[in-house]
This record gives C-alpha cells, sequence and structure tokens, in this order.
C-alpha cells in the first residue's frame, strides 16, 4: 500500500514538473515569437519618438503606446475592430474621435502622417497579441485614472521590459537607426514642447539656436558622427553630398511607392556609415510648407531673417525632407 501511494505521489511530482516546464516553454516561446514579430520593430522606428516607453511621466510629447492599447481594447474587442479603429485614426487623427481625452487635453491632437496601411496593420497586430514595453509610473498612472486597484482590459499584468540602451550587438543597419531615431526624439520633444507651449516663432529660435548643440550631444553620447543632411537645406552646412542625395532620391522613391524604408548601410575600410529618410507631418509644415498657405507670414518673415539661403519649404505631408547621416566605428 505505501508502495502504491508513494508512486502515485511521484507520478503527480513528476507530471507537475513537466507540466510546469510546458508553461515556462510557452512564455519562451511567446516571448521569441514577439520579439520577431514584424510590428514590434515597425513600433519602434515609427512611434516612438513620440510615445517612447522610457520618457517620464513629466518630460514626454505623447502618451506611451500602452496606453493606447489599454484605452482601445477590452475583454469584448476583437483583434479586426483594434486594427480597423488604429488604421481610421491614423487617417484622420482628430478631437471628436479620440478615445483619449487627457491625452489630446494636455498634448493636442497628434500631427497628421502617412503611413503605408501594411506598417499600421503590423503594429496594431503586435499591439494586441503581445505584451509592450511600459514605462515603470504608468500601472499606477493608469489605474488612478480609472479609479480602480488594478488594470483592465488586455493590458492586465504588462511587466515592465527594460528598453535597449547597449546597441553595440545589434546589426549595422539597426544600429545606426537606433543612434538616429534617439536624436530624433531628443530634438522632436524639445521642438514639439516649444511648438505647443510658445508657438512656431519661438521653436524656430530653437532650431536656430539648439538643434546643432543638441545633435552633437547625442553623438557624444552614441560615439558616433550624426548628421542631417537634405537636397533642399534650410542651414547650407545641411548641404547633402552627391551620394546622399542618390540616397535621398532612393527614399523618395521608396515613399513615392507606399513602401516601408529601411536603412542603408555602407560600410568603407574600418568604418560603418547609415542613411535613414527623415519625411514630413502636418506640424512639419508650419515652418517647411507651402509660404502663406502653411506657413504664416510672421513665420516665413523669420525664417527669411534666420536663414537667407532657405530652401526647405514647399512640402506636403509624407515627402522626404533629409536623411539621417550615422558614422561609427565598425
Amino acid at each position: 500500500m505505501k508502495k502504491s501511494i508513494v508512486l502515485t505521489f511521484l507520478s503527480i511530482l513528476i507530471f507537475s514538473c513537466n507540466n510546469s516546464k510546458s508553461k515556462e516553454y510557452t512564455a519562451f516561446e511567446k516571448k521569441m515569437e514577439a520579439k520577431k514579430h514584424p510590428g514590434k520593430k515597425l513600433m519602434e522606428t515609427n512611434c516612438y519618438t513620440c510615445h517612447s516607453p522610457t520618457a517620464s511621466q513629466e518630460d514626454r510629447i505623447g502618451p506611451p503606446m500602452v496606453a493606447i492599447k489599454k484605452h482601445y481594447i477590452n475583454e469584448n474587442t476583437s483583434k479586426e475592430e483594434f486594427i480597423a479603429a488604429m488604421q481610421s485614426w491614423i487617417k484622420n487623427p482628430n478631437a471628436e474621435d479620440a478615445k483619449m481625452f487627457g491625452a489630446v487635453k494636455r498634448f493636442g491632437v497628434m500631427p497628421k502622417q502617412a503611413f503605408p496601411e501594411e506598417t499600421i496593420f503590423q503594429i496594431s497586430d503586435y499591439m494586441f497579441d503581445f505584451d509592450i514595453e511600459q514605462p515603470e509610473w504608468f500601472e499606477n498612472h493608469f489605474n488612478q485614472e480609472r479609479g480602480k486597484g488594478k488594470g483592465q482590459g488586455k493590458g492586465k499584468g504588462m511587466n515592465m521590459q527594460q528598453a535597449q540602451t547597449n546597441f553595440d550587438t545589434l546589426p549595422y543597419g539597426e544600429r545606426g537607426l537606433k543612434y538616429a531615431l534617439s536624436t530624433k526624439a531628443v530634438l522632436g520633444k524639445n521642438l514639439m514642447g516649444t511648438i505647443q507651449k510658445k508657438g512656431t516663432l519661438e521653436a524656430l529660435a530653437f532650431c536656430n539656436e539648439k538643434a546643432y548643440p543638441l545633435t552633437d550631444s547625442m553623438s557624444v553620447v552614441h560615439q558616433a558622427t550624426i548628421k542631417r543632411v537634405s537636397d533642399k537645406p534650410r542651414n547650407q552646412n545641411n548641404k547633402a553630398n552627391n551620394k546622399e542625395l542618390a540616397y535621398i532620391n532612393s527614399f523618395k522613391k521608396d515613399i513615392k511607392n507606399n513602401m516601408e524604408p529601411k536603412p542603408i548601410v555602407d560600410q568603407l575600410d574600418n568604418k560603418v556609415h547609415v542613411y535613414y529618410p527623415i519625411t514630413t507631418n502636418a506640424m512639419c509644415l508650419q515652418c517647411h510648407g507651402k509660404p502663406e498657405q502653411d506657413i504664416t507670414k510672421p513665420t516665413l518673415s523669420k525664417l527669411t531673417s534666420l536663414y537667407p539661403q532657405d530652401k526647405a519649404t514647399g512640402y506636403t505631408i509624407n515627402e522626404v525632407r533629409g536623411i539621417w547621416s550615422i558614422t561609427f566605428d565598425k
């Protein structure tokens, strides 16, 4: 009898261990699947400038992506409904259709941007199926906002994933892109914050006085040379060379054909050069759009004063205004 009880106990113990290992393996598989999903990288590339998971609660220019997920998804939301809502919002962001009233009140309506539908589909598909990065402060903020002790919906129970800050092990193209996007985030945060608080004219002064020092500081952080160059420069120091002009034209073709651009990588001797496009959104047109249509007379006058040889006007939404040119050691 005792032997029978022991055997039964051992059988249960072995089954429990195997079952536990199976769950751990499934969780690992889920993590690997999330890492390989194309929507993850697309979200980091296209969304994190404004919706960064690492910016502090006070020092940000848009809500984190996890906030969007929690406001749009509950236990009754299907994936198809969520993707359709994201496609609709991106095509026509406006205060009337907003579901995040607090975010609109604080940050304003997001600038209209043109993304390929496939890009938004992949980002939305990833957001629906997987846990995404969230700031350490977010869970308490969300619970206080809803007046509850616990989160709700698909975002319930998500843990903070540490954003990668060591890029040395990444493939060269992805590494250069990370350098560009982190610099874009710093510039964008300061520029959009200035526009929101002080207006377009003050933002021009910021670009004129602070853009170069901030870019240089990010070059020091990443131990790389980080530049923004253009075929239609505002500052003549940002004029593209022949190789960069060729890449600008290549990116223009990608955007025109509604393709998601990918970093271009050149390797020369012991150096790596990475290029990635800078595209326009609705907010850019305040200073880079059509004179006296998008650009007001006071702004145009200020531009003429600061940049007598300015060529960086006449753009519409989703045009290539220039490229990031990143150089670092192999």
